[in-house]
């Protein structure tokens, strides 16, 4: 069963820096991934977003909380709270922030809801493969 509720996860660093509103965590290594961040950035006019790219090398899993398996899982995101949100409940909130409220909030009924949620869990579960990443029956991280 689905539910249209988001997951939350406290974190262990609490606060964004002031003017940000959601971080997102995303694969930077995944074709369609970066597609989307890319678009995502370019509507980010007023700063509202940070992007952090999982697969740079710089990047650390400490300050989240979150094992590197969890984030290459699905999509994680931070509230400037703190709060950690996955899966669809990342992507309304990164469209709610590049001004695009009107399209979350068709997204938020429940059929919709239900559909994308499930859609979702799929292509994640499956996205290694999709983006050509496996090789040989083994997908790489």
């Amino acid at each position: 069963m689905t539910t249209d509720q988001p997951e939350t996860i406290a974190s262990p660093n609490s606060k964004l820096p002031n003017g940000v509103d959601f971080e997102v965590f995303y694969d930077g290594d995944c074709p369609l991934c970066n597609r989307e961040i890319n678009m995502l950035k370019r509507w980010n006019k007023q700063g509202r977003i940070r992007f952090t790219n999982i697969a740079a090398e710089d990047f650390s899993v400490d300050e989240i909380g979150i094992s590197f398996e969890q984030l290459m899982s699905e999509i994680y995101g931070r509230l400037a709270d703190g709060t950690i949100v996955k899966g669809v409940e990342v992507f309304r909130r990164l469209y709610s922030a590049v001004g695009f409220s009107w399209v979350v909030a068709i997204t938020r009924f429940p059929v919709v809801s239900h559909l994308l949620i499930i859609g979702y869990r799929i292509f994640a579960k499956n996205r290694l493969r999709f983006t050509g990443r496996c090789h040989a029956g083994q997908c790489e991280l």
